[in-house]
């Protein structure tokens, strides 16, 4: 089993979302994160060692080490996520 680490940044961003069920959603799709590679929209980005988890209108970039995944934004889709 893998675990989560939050860095500051995306922490940050996450408080700044205003809904609670939103956040709630978040929280939840991160934390079925620790059975990666077996979870749900994830997609690997191009020309980056990073993945993408879609949450409705949220993206959650994050990266893998061995058993550590690294939860780095957590931004609302827009031209500038990527």
């Amino acid at each position: 089993m893998k675990t989560i680490r939050w860095h500051k940044r995306a922490k940050k961003q996450l408080r700044r979302i205003g809904d609670l069920k939103t956040r709630d959603k978040i929280y939840n799709a991160v934390d079925s994160l620790k059975a990666f590679p077996n979870c749900q929209n994830i997609k690997k980005l191009t020309n980056r060692n990073d993945y993408r988890l879609r949450v409705g209108r949220y993206r959650i970039i994050f990266s893998i080490d061995l058993v550590i995944i690294n939860i780095e934004e957590v931004k609302k889709r827009d031209e500038r996520t990527y």
